[in-house]
């Protein structure tokens, strides 16, 4: 194989071939080939768990391979450090963006290498390289703008200009549009073809099948830590990629309703966030059993209405009314007595405990039933709740002592699930509960918000998917600029009326 690959070296910009990489009990890479050309977009996809992130790792020196060889423009190389890549012109946009938020925009970008005159920095020139940078990508950002007050699109760019200030050969994508409205993904869209004609190569991974199709020269699919095929994208359909990624047909994308909507248990009347600009006179009613849909575009304060229903974000007026009984969520303390539960949409930086392990993961929201009569943690009680979440979320884990951090997207997103349902909510909130998770692990998450909802509760939905939002919700609410635009009947709405309702106070 390896004799093959040094033939192409001419074809290729990028090659690793036979990747293996093993953990303590897991064969995490086995003899894996990967190989891009210049100037092509190559998706890479799998579930999670594929081994897609840490070929990605390997590539970059923050693993080390335990055999196989890496080539970069034919010649072979062996990074020990994520910087030695960024120096070799190989770049990656993580999806979640760490980034120094209390900085400005231009300091993010040339964060360790600023220009500088003397011994002091550089600040007009670092403002001319970056305002050269956004006029070559077409990113109207102020290099001096504080990260803090960008939108994730926009910090997203500046993750995309920053890789281009490296004069990347390769540019990484993970997850890039999973925040991204419909007009900022045909924006990133335009980038990535004004990089391609600048022969960089992009590697896109993600779980969007229509936009891998749209925006791929050729689409690699990896199983179970394997290499299965490598494929031109004009050439592979959505089924013919799900195919290859779990291995067999998924003729459903979502599994049969089972839910039966009953009466009413939550009515929200004029509810009204005035802190910045966020909600205003939000209305709406919740039944027991229903699964609502919460849609809008990116902006529009769909995550707001969750965030003052749990008491983290302060609501200037308004009534809500649990069982008719009028209910003030003022913390979230107040919340989860009133038996309300969120789930967040940023899972890494506000979902998990990242170096804990899946045990303190699963009872952190309940911590205060775990004390005895004599004050100390009851272990016991611990281990219990902890085996009901692995085994009623069907988590994936060596054991309860495993880091959460180590588990792939869906089987965190599972542990969460679980740690809210030891707190025995009536009204369970998610927002965008299947980002950055394959399509294998949707189908169970989407199995087990429908069995939830069967059992009776309340389930608001937030998502950005559209066939997610059609596929297993009851009724949908549309969000436009803080308002309610609408709300419809699943069944009878269509894309398009959702899409002109999500426009309507724009």
């Amino acid at each position: 194989m390896q004799n093959a690959a040094l033939k192409h070296h001419g074809e290729y910009l990028l090659e690793m071939v036979g990747i293996s990489k093993e953990f303590p009990g897991v064969r995490a890479l086995d003899n894996v080939q990967f190989k891009v050309r210049p100037g092509t977009v190559h998706a890479l996809m799998g579930e999670n768990g594929a081994g897609k992130s840490t070929l990605m790792k390997c590539l970059f020196g923050i693993y080390h391979t335990d055999s196989g060889e890496i080539y970069l423009s034919g010649k072979k190389i062996r990074f020990t450090t994520a910087r030695q890549a960024l120096d070799n012109g190989v770049s990656m946009v993580h999806q979640e963006l760490n980034q120094v938020r209390q900085r400005n925009v231009m300091d993010n970008i040339w964060l360790g290498r600023y220009p500088k005159k003397g011994l002091f920095v550089d600040e007009d020139k670092m403002y001319e390289d970056t305002r050269k940078i956004f006029n070559e990508l077409d990113i109207r950002l102020d290099p001096r703008e504080k990260v803090e007050k960008l939108s994730v699109s926009e910090m997203q760019m500046v993750e995309i200009a920053k890789a281009v200030s490296y004069h990347s050969k390769v540019i990484v994508m993970d997850e890039p549009t999973s925040s991204l409205t419909e007009k900022e993904v045909n924006h990133l869209f335009t980038i990535i073809r004004a990089l391609k004609e600048k022969q960089v190569s992009i590697i896109y991974i993600s779980h969007k099948m229509e936009e891998i199709l749209q925006i791929s020269d050729e689409v690699t699919v990896m199983r179970d830590g394997k290499w299965i095929a490598t494929k031109p994208a004009k050439e592979l359909t959505t089924d013919m990629i799900i195919s290859l990624m779990v291995g067999r047909d998924l003729t459903n994308r979502f599994p049969e309703k089972t839910n039966m909507p009953g009466e009413t248990i939550l009515k929200v009347e004029g509810l009204t966030a005035t802190y910045q600009p966020s909600i205003q006179d939000v209305s709406f009613e919740l039944r027991k059993g229903e699964i609502l849909g919460i849609a809008g575009l990116v902006g529009s304060k769909r995550t707001d209405i969750v965030e003052s229903l749990f008491g983290i974000r302060h609501v200037s007026s308004g009534d809500v009314y649990l069982h008719g009984k009028k209910v003030k969520n003022s913390t979230a303390e107040e919340a989860i007595r009133n038996r309300f539960a969120l789930v967040t949409e940023e899972r890494r930086s506000t979902g998990i405990f990242n170096i804990l392990n899946i045990s303190f993961n699963s009872i952190v929201a309940n911590l205060g039933e775990y004390f005895g009569s004599t004050g100390l943690i009851d272990e016991e009680k611990c281990k219990k709740d902890t085996k009901w979440v692995i085994d009623s979320m069907s988590v994936k884990t060596p054991s309860q002592r495993t880091l959460i951090g180590s588990l792939s997207g869906g089987n965190q997103q599972k542990v969460i699930l679980g740690r809210w349902l030891l707190t025995q909510p009536e009204i369970l909130m998610l927002d965008e509960p299947t980002r950055g998770i394959d399509v294998g692990a949707k189908y169970e998450i989407y199995k087990l918000i429908i069995a939830l909802a069967s059992e009776g509760k309340g389930i608001m939905m937030i998502s950005s998917e559209m066939p997610e939002l059609l596929g297993i919700t009851d009724r949908i609410l549309v969000m436009s600029n803080g308002r309610v635009a609408g709300i419809v009947e699943t069944r009878e709405t269509t894309q398009e009326e959702i899409l002109r309702l999500s426009a309507k106070y724009l």
